[in-house]
Parts: C-alpha cells; structure tokens; sequence
C-alpha cells in the first residue's frame, strides 16, 4: 500500500502521483494490459492546497441526456456537498486509461479527509 500525504499540496500533484501508482508504473514489472494490485491511500485531503480563484472558477460539468440538461457545478459547491473524497476521485479518474482497467484500478484508491 502506497501512502501519499496531500498537505500542503495542489490537487493535480497529488492525483497524478496517485494514477501512476494505481497503473503500477511505478513498479520493475509493469505490464499495461494486467490489473496492477497496488493500493493508494490519500490522506490529509482536506489539508490539500487550493486557491480562491479555483475554488470560484473550475467547473465541473455533466449532461443529464436530457434537452437542456446540462448541470454545472464548481469546486466549492462540490467540496460543499460531497467533500474532497469526491474532487480527489474524479481528478484520479481522469488521469486513468479509459478501458475495461480503469474501474478496477479505482477500487484501489482511498481517500481520508
């Protein structure tokens, strides 16, 4: 298990040290089609550097399907109703492959406030 502490750090540091160990690129044997084992624990989430303009400005967007469904919230609402557990997964996420590994790659990752 691989501890990685986010005081006092950006958001996208933290994350991109994190997606690289849940892809095991960190490690001798890296194979990109095998499941990596390694688990990532994050902790101090809530102690994590960000400034006021990006808690204001970065937004997070999302279509419901729907005509006129777009629903857009910023990091400070996020932060707000879900906590940092959420910004953290979904910086993570995006930093990961998008195939069949990503999912399995994510049950890897845990994120403490």
């Amino acid at each position: 298990m691989k501890t990685i502490d986010a005081q006092n750090r950006p958001i996208g540091r933290v994350a991109t040290e994190a997606a690289v160990a849940l892809m095991g690129k960190d490690k001798v044997d890296y194979q990109p089609n095998k499941q990596p084992t390694t688990k990532v624990k994050i902790e101090n989430a809530s102690k994590v550097k960000i400034t006021q303009k990006k808690m204001k400005e970065k937004v997070y967007t999302r279509y419901t399907e729907y005509p006129g469904g777009l629903r857009k919230r910023t990091l400070e609402e996020l932060i707000e109703k879900k906590g940092y557990e959420e910004v953290f997964k979904k910086a993570v996420y995006g930093m990961l492959p998008d195939n069949k590994l990503r999912k399995l790659m994510m049950n890897n990752l845990e994120v403490t406030e």
